[in-house]
């Protein structure tokens, strides 16, 4: 299944997969291996700002935003298995470091070599079917867009193409797809009773599709819908789309 390669990727694994779900993140490496990438992982990364860029804290976020500029300063690409933090690398770095000529062409050039990890298969490695990737899948599944990757990356269909060819896995649709889940971060802090009715909107949907796993390439959107379904005791699996390219079926 191994395809030959002489690209180089590091990976930003974001804090809830490194927090959270490391399992997510050893399947986003062990993808990339077998599609013949060479994965780095520079140690001493930390937060990419978002959250505390998002507040309005912008001195602290340009802080932390630094100094994953000096991270993956050398990188051939920079690949996240997140829509949102890959928003903040690709676009909001161009914003947070507008009023800084020398940081902005260092936050331009990290931008331009930065990908999604759907969008970094489909567009660098040109990979659109899924058994590229060894994977196969007995069930059905449906697949919720994140807020970040949709809108700010623009990554629509590069998630769904792969998900589509993974052998031995029925799609099944999801009725509201594209409207938020209610997580956005800080929001589901400041406000939770809105944050909590948007996902209670969210499983209704996932629960009528008659899936049995939920598909998205954001693990904070899981963490929230996953958590809903679970205070339902709902039998409904979530999974990064990485975990589904990983999986091969016994």
């Amino acid at each position: 299944m191994t395809q030959k390669s002489d690209i180089t990727a590091d990976l930003f694994v974001t804090c809830v997969i490194d927090q959270l779900y490391p399992e997510v993140g050893v399947s986003v490496v062990k993808v990339l291996r077998r599609l013949g990438v060479a994965v780095g992982f520079p140690q001493d990364q930390t937060c990419c700002g978002q959250p505390v860029y998002n507040t309005g804290y912008n001195y602290e976020a340009r802080t932390l935003a630094k100094r994953v500029l000096e991270q993956f300063r050398v990188s051939q690409y920079v690949v996240v298995p997140s829509g949102s933090c890959a928003a903040t690398l690709r676009v909001f770095y161009l914003e947070l470091f507008a009023d800084d000529p020398q940081l902005l062409e260092e936050a331009k050039a990290l931008a331009t070599k930065t990908y999604e990890f759907s969008e970094f298969l489909v567009k660098v490695l040109k990979v659109e079917d899924a058994s590229a990737c060894g994977a196969s899948y007995h069930g059905t599944a449906t697949y919720h867009p994140s807020c970040h990757l949709l809108r700010e990356m623009g990554v629509k269909e590069e998630p769904k193409k792969l998900l589509r060819s993974v052998p031995g896995l029925e799609e099944k649709e999801l009725e509201g797809a594209e409207i938020c889940c209610g997580f956005g971060g800080t929001f589901s802090v400041k406000f939770p009773h809105i944050s909590e009715e948007m996902v209670a909107d969210k499983i209704a949907n996932v629960q009528a599709s008659g899936a049995d796993t939920l598909v998205s390439c954001d693990m904070s959107c899981l963490m929230n819908i996953g958590g809903a379904l679970n205070r339902q005791d709902s039998g409904i699996k979530v999974r990064h789309l990485a975990q589904i390219l990983d999986h091969k079926s016994e």
